[in-house]
């Protein structure tokens, strides 16, 4: 007989005198999908027939798919079927009088359970297999076992092996089975795999020296991230599927207006409120001045804390912490009316400009029971909040211990761009709401999209997210169609604190796949599974909640059921049969929905009808991967240049003569490039030095200096771009967004526009008059003395103010230049002559220098006059008048 229960925790194998030869579970996780298999081998080793059991607790959000059993040589096979063909062949053989059970799966999690009676001396192999996607929540990915053999196990091992294709950020294994198993988990890793084992002896199993029982009782965990190396995301592509994960950092919070709904109806009396309580002072105490609040308290009344959104102050924080601590829990559940005063609080705080366009605006909901008093029916009071709600804000649910309809609170959030959880009603249930909280406290982006050119994919899942939150991650995945190219781009546009971002990435068809085959512990199906596995979960979630006709669930119903049977998962609409060889007896796994517990998976950030349109930004078209500024405003072919240690080559377009000198001065000096506080724009470089041999030549040797920092400061909008040759900074005030050279994209944030072209260059657009463009050159990490460093390149046709100075910005007021006298110099192949400009006379020499645009590695050469001494007479002043104590430092005028 097989079943399956829920929620009551009991040892993984029961019976009575029965010998349990080995329990082990092996995890293999790749790209963040996992599928863990649990085996054992049990004999009855008693004198009489009896039940043997076999139980796992699996994570809610896992699809069962596959378990197997063999009993004294007959082998019994899974598959998974549609739930009505299942039912009719596991009656059958019922009918027949042949061994048959039924496995009952509750869809909020907890314990697969399955029961054979066999004979003395029987022995019997269980092994169960099931799949998960790896959820990212506050900057982790958590894997959990639970781990309870009831008894000491000769062969008891547990393996968990990762495989990254991008590398590992970082493993560990906390310590959750507690302090008798400290430090007994094994971990070894490298660049992009890691492998967990865990295999205490017999004796290490014992809960004391003479114990006959067993101290492995709990949860196994793993923990770990990936490195990123852009906040464009990562895009894998295997075996014909595709997956998109996106998980941009370095990005300033977005201000957020909440609403908390909080149940104070009798049920919450007691540890429920006692705990709630404890939740909501460490919440509120996260709150800044930017961000808006209210508690909204309800019972079978609806009460108001504020009538209105209040600024996160020290001092409202303290007013609403007083308010929560003096509630006294009593009454009924009326949850239609106190969502309803919530969102007319956001309405009202939108309506009246109080509310900042590009904040995000969410409603908190805390509950332990269904509504009693006003609208009780569950369906309408859906329906009310959904033609209520705006659809920029979100509603997320709490629901606390078991009396809740978690189905109920699950649709009402997803409905409503937001998620669903339940709160066990344990010692650390205060810890859970904060953890929860913590989750959605942080949002970093509104409005991302995740396209990709037309023709080049299908079957795409959900693509557009309302919003992000930090530490989480989106994932997007797809078939790819077949092509004749090599490579899959994806597009990710959204918008950040005042700041629009496109973002793009790419990946190799074959890349990956090459990868997989030389990993002895990959999961290779990982890409067609986890598309199955998001797609699954996403109609699940939509046929609950979003189809709006009969027709169209049927559809729905249609489209899960060939999913689920091709893909084999075990899920509410499917069966999993288990059959001997012959097919003579039959087990059968079922899954039936029940209200009370939630099914589905849920992306932070809410979720919209699947878009399926995968349009091109229009700048994808070009030849090469270049931003709209990029074509906006082309660079002339003679521009002026700052290269290498640095070289300047200054264009002067009415002479149509190129002027080049070098500015000699120390690592670390930062030189004013253009200041021009009429159009309130400065461009300042930092120098740094070649790197240093040694003491001896440190005193002898001149260090070569470059630019390793460039800086655009705009001071009309207070904002700041800083290019170093790791990163891309853009700073307005208290905020900060960071971006690395590993992925195009384009960036605005008021009048100012960057965009990043991949490991090559940066064009700073500023008010569409001024552009600056930065160009990356790498050298070899290991050169003795070469750094890596920038170039720089501005266009004479920048539309500076007449106060525009600088090493540059000087030149924006063409000086007159005539050169004479030419005649042969101490170098037979450079030509010098006499320059007439500003007053001076000077002696200048025929050479060139390089404009690295059209060839980084080699560059073309610029043929241009060179003056000596740090271009001494040909810039105003001396050069060291040019050095300034800050990248947004304008220079002092005068000189």
């Amino acid at each position: 007989m097989c079943h399956f229960l829920s929620q009551n925790s009991q040892p993984a194998i029961r019976g009575d005198d029965i010998t349990v030869k080995s329990y082990k579970v092996e995890s293999r996780i790749t790209s963040r999908f996992c599928h863990t298999t649990v085996k054992s081998s049990v004999v009855n080793s008693g004198p009489n027939a009896q039940s043997i059991g076999f139980n796992v607790q699996i994570p809610k959000q896992a699809f069962i798919t596959n378990f197997t059993m063999n009993v004294n040589g007959i082998t019994f096979v899974g598959s998974v079927k549609e739930k009505t063909v299942a039912r009719n062949l596991y009656a059958q053989a019922r009918a027949r009088g042949k061994a048959a059970g039924l496995v009952r799966y509750r869809t909020d999690m907890e314990t697969f359970k399955t029961e054979v009676h066999v004979p003395p001396g029987s022995k019997i192999e269980f092994e169960l297999h099931y799949q998960e996607m790896m959820q990212r929540k506050l900057g982790f990915y958590e894997h959990s076992l639970y781990l309870q053999p009831g008894r000491l196990v000769p062969q008891f091992q547990v393996d968990v092996y990762i495989y990254e294709p991008n590398g590992i950020a970082s493993v560990e294994t906390p310590n959750t089975l507690g302090e008798h198993f400290s430090g007994m988990a094994k971990l070894t890793s490298s660049k992009d795999k890691a492998h967990v084992v865990f295999k205490p002896s017999l004796q290490q199993q014992r809960k004391c020296e003479n114990c006959t029982t067993s101290a492995i009782d709990g949860i196994f965990t793993v923990r770990y991230d990936v490195l990123r190396d852009s906040n464009a995301g990562e895009l894998h592509v295997s075996d014909g599927h595709f997956v998109h994960f996106f998980a941009p950092a370095n990005l300033s919070p977005l201000p957020k207006n909440i609403v908390f709904v909080i149940d104070v109806s009798g049920s919450m009396w007691g540890v429920k409120m006692k705990q709630t309580v404890e939740a909501m002072q460490t919440i509120l105490d996260d709150l800044t001045m930017d961000d808006y609040f209210s508690i909204v308290d309800f019972n079978h009344n609806v009460r108001c804390w504020s009538e209105e959104l209040v600024p996160g102050s020290t001092i409202q924080v303290a007013e609403a912490k007083k308010y929560i601590q003096n509630i006294k829990p009593n009454g009924g559940t009326n949850i239609n009316e106190a969502l309803m005063r919530a969102v007319q609080m956001l309405v009202k705080a939108s309506n009246q400009g109080m509310i900042d366009p590009r904040s995000v605006s969410m409603i908190m909901l805390v509950s332990d029971g269904d509504p009693t008093v006003g609208e009780i029916k569950l369906s309408a009071i859906q329906k009310n909040v959904k033609k209520v709600m705006r659809e920029e804000f979100s509603l997320f649910s709490l629901g606390i211990g078991f009396d809740v309809d978690y189905d109920f609170l699950e649709r009402i959030a997803m409905e409503n761009r937001g998620v669903a959880q339940r709160i066990y009603t344990s010692h650390d249930a205060s810890d859970q709401i904060r953890r929860f909280y913590s989750q959605v406290s942080s949002p970093l982006l509104r409005k991302i999209t995740v396209q990709f050119p037309e023709d080049s994919v299908s079957d795409v899942t959900q693509n557009h997210f309302d919003k992000y939150f930090s530490g989480s991650e989106l994932v997007v995945a797809g078939k790819v169609l077949p092509s004749e190219s090599t490579t899959l781009n994806s597009f990710t546009t959204a918008s950040a604190d005042r700041l629009d971002l496109s973002l793009q990435t790419e990946a190799d068809y074959l890349e990956l796949d090459a990868a997989l085959a030389q990993q002895q512990h990959a999961f290779t199906g990982f890409a067609r599974q986890m598309w199955a596995y998001i797609t699954v979960n996403q109609l699940l979630s939509e046929r609950l909640s979003m189809a709006p006709t009969a027709g169209q669930k049927r559809k729905i119903t249609q489209r899960i059921l060939t999913l689920a049977v091709e893909h084999q998962f075990v899920t509410p609409l499917t069966a999993l049969l288990v059959e001997s060889e012959e097919a003579k007896e039959r087990l059968l796994a079922d899954s039936p929905n029940d209200p009370k517990q939630g099914s589905g998976m849920a992306a932070l950030g809410g979720r919209t009808p699947v878009q399926m349109v995968h349009s091109i930004p229009p700048w994808v078209q070009m030849t090469t991967p270049a931003p709209p500024s990029h074509a906006e405003r082309p660079l002339p072919d003679h521009i002026t240049i700052v290269e290498n240690d640095p070289h300047f080559i200054v264009h002067l377009p009415k002479s149509n003569m190129d002027i080049c000198f070098n500015i000699d001065s120390e690592p670390g000096h930062i030189l004013n490039l253009v200041s021009d506080p009429g159009a309130g724009v400065v461009v300042n470089g930092q120098l740094v030095g070649s790197k240093r041999v040694g003491v001896e030549e440190k005193e002898k040797e001149k260090v070569n200096t470059y630019f390793g920092t460039v800086s655009v400061f705009y001071q009309p909008d207070g904002i700041s771009v800083s290019v170093s040759t790791d990163r891309i900074d853009l700073t307005h005030g208290r905020n900060n967004h960071s971006f690395t050279w590993g992925a195009t994209a384009d960036i605005t944030q008021d009048r100012v526009k960057v965009s990043i072209v991949k490991d090559s260059k940066v064009m700073v657009t500023v008010d569409d008059k001024i552009t600056v463009m930065v160009l990356l050159h790498r050298v070899w990490k290991k050169h003795p003395t070469h750094v890596d460093f920038l170039g720089l390149y501005i266009p004479n046709n920048n539309q500076y103010s007449s106060q525009a100075h600088g090493l540059i910005g000087q030149f924006g007021q063409e000086p007159e230049v005539r050169v004479f006298n030419l005649h042969e110099g101490a170098d037979p192949l450079k030509k010098e002559a006499t320059m007439e400009v500003k007053g001076n006379k000077l002696v200048v020499t025929r050479g060139w220098q390089k404009d690295y645009r059209r060839d980084q590695k080699r560059g073309s050469d610029v043929f241009c006059w060179f003056i000596h001494n740090s271009g001494k007479g040909f810039i105003d002043g001396h050069y060291t008048n040019y050095i300034v104590p800050r990248l947004d430092s304008f220079l002092p005028l005068p000189l």
